[in-house]
């Protein structure tokens, strides 16, 4: 199938739907059911969520003791002249 058929028919897709109707109501009845079971489903968290979260906490403080690093990056052009500028700014 070639690239204007496949186009084609997403045209005419999006044409029959119903979220393009000219009828207001009707669109809003299309949208609103279209999320309706969403929430309605419990949360089921397990043991492995828990492990996830805390292997992440950790992971993060880890990171935050860890003491800063100071980078000295120097690129040159092959003609010798610099490449790149970095500009170092504080986050804290």
């Amino acid at each position: 199938m070639s690239g204007t058929d496949s186009l084609g028919e997403l045209a005419a897709l999006v044409g029959r739907s119903a979220v393009a109707s000219e009828i207001e109501a009707a669109r809003k009845r299309v949208i609103n059911g279209s999320g309706a079971g969403i929430g309605m489903r419990p949360l089921q968290r397990r043991a492995s969520d828990l492990l996830g979260a805390v292997l992440a906490l950790s992971a993060r403080t880890r990171r935050v003791v860890q003491p800063r690093v100071a980078i000295d990056l120097d690129v040159f052009t092959p003609s010798g002249r610099r490449a790149v500028v970095v500009h170092n700014r504080r986050l804290d």
